[in-house]
């Protein structure tokens, strides 16, 4: 009988096909040592081995003796014993050798040996070595020698900003042959502090000053400083009566004017310091404050010109009063709070809270016992200057009453009753209505239309004169006269009721009080032959606007322009240079009682001059006006007035007129206008050729910002970072009242929860401008602020990569051939030709939101996620088939930072400059001392590579179809690629590393239709010629499996709703050839995608 041994006898592997044998193998492997010990217990039962000699087999009959000799059969069971190990042991070490094969071509295996490396290096690190040394101020910045290992905001943008400076690197020259490219800072207000508005204009501006100066344009960024008259003045009021309780009536207006050059000279430069810390590149040695003596000099030289031609003139008109300030005040001064019903106001001045939202009626007596008309008034109070009761002409009710008079009831004066189709409607109100045209806009239009009486009954400060014509009110506050009134006619039974009424009621940003209008004598322009030039050039494309949109309303407001109201009743500004001649023959002395009694001149000896002329030979005082000039008036001159004008300076011929205004569209007439119309008449062009109207400022709910709901956006803190806590102590600090401070605290703890983590410079800046895109507001969301602050720390280690990779002794070349370039090199080169491309095409055309999308997508999405990874192959280990690819993968990846790098420098100055002056210097090549005076980047036709970016597109859509099968888990596994074409298997051949390094596959096989798919892989339809497959692990088969489903139902109900409409009665005569041919295709389309779908999961 035949006894099998341990192996089959006669079975030879290598017949059989590879895969079956090692199968074999294992299953022999598995159950050998079961089958060996059956082996024994046959052989002991028949006594003999048919592996042993006959010799052996004799031996076996003889007499067995006791021997000091080893047991045979314990012998044999040592030997098996150790066959049994060897085979494990060589079964183990094959594994290993797979394994480690398999290491040697993963991307996980470098890392993990590089983080090893690391962590064997940590002992022999010099933690000063990642220290940056004390830099001496203005110095060039002294660098750690080893980058640190995260991005520091504050490390990395210390220094920098003072050697720009001290440098000279933002001074233009006036006597250069480059392009000129100017821009004039909208100069902020001397009181102020940066606000989020500030910063979005200076990270605009820069990003465009910085842009033409690499790309070699004459640069010129004028900053300077707005007196800011009201709002200076309020400030200086409010600080002298907290210190010494005074006003500045106690003061004299000379010793009150000191105290505000001081506390100019004092405070006024902190907002310019900010504006250094946001990085913004201005020509310092050019600042400029719109009251220092040459642009004083400019205004007078203005107003002096402007009334010699005509344009300038006294009148007696209807301003904006304010009656706490005791000033007029320009529209953009006023807001406007609605009010829907009765609703009580604290107001500046009163101890109790007054009502508005009121309509009030009351009745007037008729002369001749006719009876009473009554009217109906939202300000009782300015009943004591009405002139007139008007009607409507084809209202029947008070037809008898035409040219009839009432009576007032206080003053006895009689009251004409006049009939205005304009103004009235009959069906308000009571259809008459009361005219008062020294206090209210319409019924002043309606005073000068039937030339009624203009009785103004308030004093400056808001409280009734004389001309009330009634002593029981005189003296008395105009909201306590309110009541009054409403009492008095009560008690005359004149009194007839009131009710709810809608309004807007217009408040003064600066003293919260109500605007009284009122009529004032005060200096205009006249502003409608101004208008006509400034239409004419923007119609001539002389002048350009971005956002088109905002050419209908520069149209719109030109054309229905009113004269400007340049007089303000302030003691800080430019005194309006006109005097008041009064004669020693005079009449009446007062000051200003007649209207043609004044001179203007640059200083009192030119209107001296002018007096002796026109009064010659009579004896006569002159006296200064002492209003001031509107703000607007002087900031109206800056593009002007900054070059030197009046002046024929080097500047002015040189620079003038600037490049772009930069402005928030809130100011297009306030000053945008004023400026053109300035400019075209005293500079003979517009002030500048495009205007750039950027967006308002919202925050994350698209809220106005307000201390009153805490949400106000301080940039200085979004730089520095800030806790929960500095934010409240912030709102404490201000003069919120309690339940408002409440409110405000609320809304912080909502919208900071965690405070404002610090975000740096070069963050906040990319953010503002990426915002761009958002039409006219900007719904502002620190936490985007902070993903590019986070943002800014994968450049860092992206350089940190590159200086590792690189070596301290890399020398780049001074050029590229592209063509000899491995294809990963050719693809990065490429697709940075085109972002180059997009990002000047779309800074050229003011869109700045497109520049940044362009420079943040080819760092992130193509440098960082796919070039980087690409080439870390090529430096793992020390492979000679690698040792070009390597050297090619370095040069490219420093031009890739090089050029990227200057790319984004406009946008980031701070973190680019750092990060660019540790790049090595290329060979034979003397580099720029600073990044912001390099060449900007600009396209290399040789670089463009079609055929490439398509492959990598189709490389890329294989990639992310597998990343989506692995979801989330990053152990490698193998995949299959199924081509069904010959050109894409090609393609997918040649590119099988770059594939395998981008889905961290641990091998890639690339199939046929002709092939057959192992089960147990997921797969996903890339398009109609390419499909993935993973190997599947755990529950992701399942997830899988329903990922496909929902997209055939979702396939199968586009198809249903597309044959629908093309079955619907009709469709072939209805529906145009072309549109039925389109939807044949797209139906076409689906269908095919559906049978990919349907098919993609069976074996092949």
């Amino acid at each position: 009988m035949k006894i099998p041994g341990p192996l089959i006898e006669g079975f030879h592997m290598g017949k059989l096909p590879r895969f079956v044998s090692w199968f074999l193998t294992l299953l022999l492997f598995l159950f050998h040592k079961g089958r060996y010990f059956l082996w024994l217990r046959r052989l002991h039962t028949h006594g003999k081995n048919p592996h042993c000699s006959s010799m052996a087999s004799s031996d076996s009959n003889k007499e067995q003796v006791p021997s000091t000799t080893e047991d045979p059969e314990k012998k044999r069971k040592k030997e098996e014993k150790a066959r049994e190990k060897q085979l494990k042991k060589e079964k183990f070490l094959q594994k290993q050798a797979e394994r480690q094969q398999q290491a040697q071509q993963s991307s996980n295996a470098s890392k993990k040996s590089e983080k090893k490396v690391v962590k064997r290096g940590v002992e022999d690190e010099n933690p000063e070595d990642y220290v940056d040394p004390q830099t001496t101020s203005g110095e060039k910045k002294q660098m750690s020698r080893q980058m640190a290992k995260q991005y520091s905001p504050a490390n990395v943008e210390k220094s920098w900003y003072e050697w720009w400076e001290k440098s000279g690197f933002f001074v233009a020259d006036a006597s250069s042959s480059k392009p000129p490219f100017v821009i004039v800072l909208p100069p902020p207000n001397v009181t102020g502090a940066l606000h989020i508005g500030h910063a979005l204009t200076a990270a605009i501006e820069d990003t465009m000053i910085r842009w033409r100066r690499m790309s070699g344009d004459n640069v010129l960024w004028v900053p300077g400083m707005d007196h800011a008259g009201i709002a200076t003045q309020v400030v200086v009021e409010k600080k002298i009566m907290r210190e010494r309780k005074l006003t500045r009536h106690d003061l004299g207006r000379e010793n009150f004017v000191s105290e505000v050059w001081e506390w100019k000279n004092k405070y006024g430069g902190t907002i310019l310091q900010q504006l250094r810390r946001l990085g913004a590149s201005l020509d310092w040695s050019r600042e400029c404050f719109t009251m220092d003596d040459k642009r004083s000099k400019a205004v007078t030289e203005a107003f002096v010109r402007l009334y010699e031609q005509g344009l300038i003139y006294r009148d007696l008109r209807l301003v904006n009063w304010d009656c706490v300030l005791r000033t007029a005040v320009s529209d953009i001064e006023v807001d406007y709070i609605d009010i829907n019903e009765k609703k009580k106001l604290g107001i500046p001045g009163y101890d109790e809270q007054v009502e508005f939202g009121v309509l009030t009626k009351f009745a007037y007596p008729l002369e001749d016992n006719l009876g009473e008309i009554v009217v109906a008034t939202t300000r009782i109070e300015t009943m004591l200057g009405d002139t007139a009761i008007a009607v409507h002409p084809d209202d029947d009710r008070y037809r008898h009453l035409h040219g009839k008079y009432a009576i007032h009831p206080f003053n006895g004066r009689k009251i004409q009753i006049i009939c205005d189709a304009i103004l009235v409607k009959p069906e308000f109100g009571t259809g008459a209505v009361k005219i008062t045209p020294a206090h209210d806009p319409n019924d002043f239009e309606v005073g000068k239309r039937k030339e009624l009486e203009f009785i103004n009954v308030f004093t400056d400060d808001g409280k009734i004169n004389s001309n009330g014509g009634c002593s029981e009110f005189l003296g008395m506050p105009r909201f306590k006269a309110r009541e009054a009134i409403k009492l008095a006619l009560k008690n005359k039974g004149l009194y007839r009721g009131s009710e709810n009424n809608v309004m807007r009621l217009g408040v003064c940003s600066r003293s919260n009080d109500i605007i009284e209008p009122m009529i004032k004598p005060q200096w205009y322009v006249n502003c409608n032959d101004l208008a006509k030039q400034a239409l004419h050039v923007e119609e001539n494309r002389n002048l350009e606007f971005i956002p088109k949109q905002y050419s209908d309303e520069w149209k719109r407001w030109l054309e229905n322009i009113r004269d400007w109201c340049v007089s303000r009743q302030l003691w800080w500004g430019h005194q309006i240079p006109a005097w008041y001649v009064t004669l020693e023959d005079d009449v009446l002395k007062e000051f200003g009682a007649y209207s043609d009694h004044w001179v203007v001149g640059r200083n009192e000896e030119e209107a001296r001059n002018e007096a002796s002329k026109r009064y010659d030979g009579k004896k006569f005082h002159l006296a200064q006006d002492p209003d001031v000039l509107d703000t607007w008036f002087s900031s109206g001159l800056f593009p002007l007035s900054v070059l030197g004008w009046p002046d024929d300076t080097q500047d002015l011929k040189t620079f003038y007129p600037t490049s772009v205004l930069e402005t928030g569209h809130d100011i297009l007439f306030f000053w945008v206008a004023r400026m053109v119309m300035l400019g075209l008449k005293l500079g003979g062009d517009v002030p500048f050729r495009k205007v750039y109207l950027h967006p308002m400022i919202r925050d994350a709910h698209g809220r106005k910002m307000s201390k009153s709901l805490g949400n106000v956006i301080d940039p200085i803190e979004v730089i520095n970072g800030i806790s929960l806590e500095g934010l409240h102590k912030r709102l404490e600090a201000g003069n919120l009242d309690p339940t408002e401070l409440a409110k405000a605290l609320e809304g912080q703890k909502k919208d900071f929860p965690n405070g404002i983590e610090e975000c740096g410079a070069d963050a906040l800046r990319f953010a503002l401008v990426s915002y761009t895109a958002q039409s006219d507001k900007i719904n502002l969301d620190i936490q985007r602020v902070v993903g590019y602050r986070q943002w800014c720390n994968k450049l860092w280690n992206a350089i940190r990569f590159a200086m590792s990779k690189l070596g301290d002794d890399y020398i780049p070349p001074l050029n590229l051939i592209p063509n000899v370039l491995p294809f990963s090199c050719q693809w990065i080169l490429s697709v940075l030709n085109k972002t180059i491309s997009k990002t000047v095409m779309s800074l050229e055309s003011f869109e700045f939101s497109k520049a940044t999308t362009a420079v943040y997508s080819w760092w992130q999405y193509q440098l960082c996620d796919v070039f980087i990874e690409v080439i870390k192959p090529y430096f793992t280990g020390n492979d000679p088939k690698f040792a070009s690819e390597r050297r090619f993968a370095q040069d490219t990846l420093w031009f890739c930072l090089d050029n990227g790098l200057r790319l984004l420098h406009p946008f980031m100055p701070f973190v680019t400059e750092e990060l660019w002056q540790r790049l090595p210097l290329a060979r034979e090549c003397k580099r720029a001392e600073s990044i912001m005076i390099c060449e900007y980047p600009s396209s290399m036709e040789s670089w463009n590579n079609e055929r490439v970016e398509n492959e990598m597109d189709l490389i890329e859509s294989a990639v992310k179809s597998l990343r989506s099968l692995a979801k989330e888990r990053r152990d490698r596994r193998p995949a299959f690629v199924l081509c069904r074409t010959q050109e894409i298997r090609e393609i997918i051949n040649n590119h099988q590393q770059e594939i395998i390094t981008l889905a961290n596959l641990s091998s890639l096989t690339v199939i046929t239709e002709n092939d057959a798919v192992p089960s147990g892989y997921a797969d996903v339809v890339v398009n109609e010629s390419l499909s993935v497959y993973l190997e599947l692990q755990g529950t992701n088969s399942a997830e899988v499996e329903l990922g496909r489903i929902k997209k055939i139902d979702e396939l199968k109900k586009q198809i249903e709703r597309l044959e629908k409409i093309m079955n619907a009665a009709g469709y072939e005569e209805k529906v145009s050839s072309d549109i039925r041919a389109k939807n044949q295709e797209k139906l076409d389309s689906l269908k095919e995608r559906l049978l990919l779908e349907e098919t993609a999961g069976l074996n092949l």
